[in-house]
C-alpha cells in the first residue's frame, strides 16, 4: 500500500460539491488500503479529505506549518501530525513522505504544491506519478495554457507527459496504482533529465 498525498482547498466558503468530492477520494484511498498525506488542516477540503479517509478506517498523516497550528486550523485527529518550520518545508516533507500525489480543484495553495512536486520531478528530485483529478473541466483552461507553453518551446513534452489527468476519483485512485505498480519511469536519458520542466528550467 502506499501513502498518496491529496492536495486541496482549505477554503471554508466552497460549494458543498468540493466537500462531497474531497471526502470520496479520502474514502477512495483509504478503503484500497492506503495512507492519506494531507496539509494537516482540518477546514475546507483539506478537512474532509481527512474525514473521508477517517470514516473508512484510513491512516491520515498531516504536515502543517507552525504558523497554522498556532491559528488552531491543524488536523489534531490524525493518526500522525508532523508540524514544519515553514510552508517550504513542509511541500519538502509532503515529497518525502509520499509515494504519489493526487490534485484536486483549489486556488494559489494548491497549484504552488502542484507546480512544486513536478518541478522537482523533472528536476529528478523525485519519480513519483502525478495526478490531476479534474471532474468537470476545472483545470482545462490551464492545461490548455501549458499546451501553448510546450508549444512556444519554454516546456518540453516530457515535462506534460508526467502530469496524469482523471475524470473521477475511480479513475484517479485506478491511475495513481497502475503508475505505481509499473515502477519509475525511465533515468536522465527520458523526462526525469532535468532538462523539461513547467517552470522552463
Amino acid at each position: 500500500m502506499a501513502a498518496i498525498c491529496v492536495f486541496c482547498a482549505s477554503s471554508t466558503t466552497l460549494e458543498q460539491r468540493w466537500l462531497d468530492l474531497a471526502a470520496e477520494t479520502g474514502r477512495a484511498l483509504a478503503e484500497r488500503g492506503h495512507t492519506l498525506v494531507s496539509g494537516g488542516g482540518r477546514v475546507g477540503m483539506m478537512g474532509a479529505v481527512t474525514d473521508g479517509a477517517r470514516s473508512a478506517g484510513g491512516h491520515t498523516l498531516g504536515i502543517i506549518p507552525q504558523y497554522l497550528v498556532d491559528l488552531e486550523v491543524a488536523d489534531e485527529a490524525s493518526a500522525e501530525l508532523v508540524v514544519t518550520g515553514d510552508m517550504a518545508d513542509r511541500k519538502t516533507v509532503m515529497i518525502e513522505r509520499s509515494d504519489a500525489f493526487i490534485t484536486l480543484p483549489g486556488g494559489l495553495g494548491t497549484l504552488d504544491e502542484l507546480f512544486e512536486v513536478w518541478t522537482t520531478a523533472t528536476l529528478d528530485v523525485h519519480r513519483k506519478p502525478i495526478i490531476l483529478l479534474d471532474p468537470d473541466g476545472f483545470y482545462d483552461g490551464l492545461t490548455r495554457w501549458l499546451g501553448t507553453l510546450v508549444d512556444q518551446k519554454f516546456v518540453r513534452p516530457a515535462a506534460m507527459e508526467m502530469l496524469h489527468t482523471a475524470r473521477t476519483v475511480t479513475e484517479a485512485v485506478d491511475l495513481t496504482e497502475a503508475t505505481l505498480a509499473a515502477g519509475p519511469r525511465s533515468g536522465p536519458s527520458g523526462a526525469a533529465s532535468g532538462t523539461a520542466s513547467p517552470a522552463g528550467h
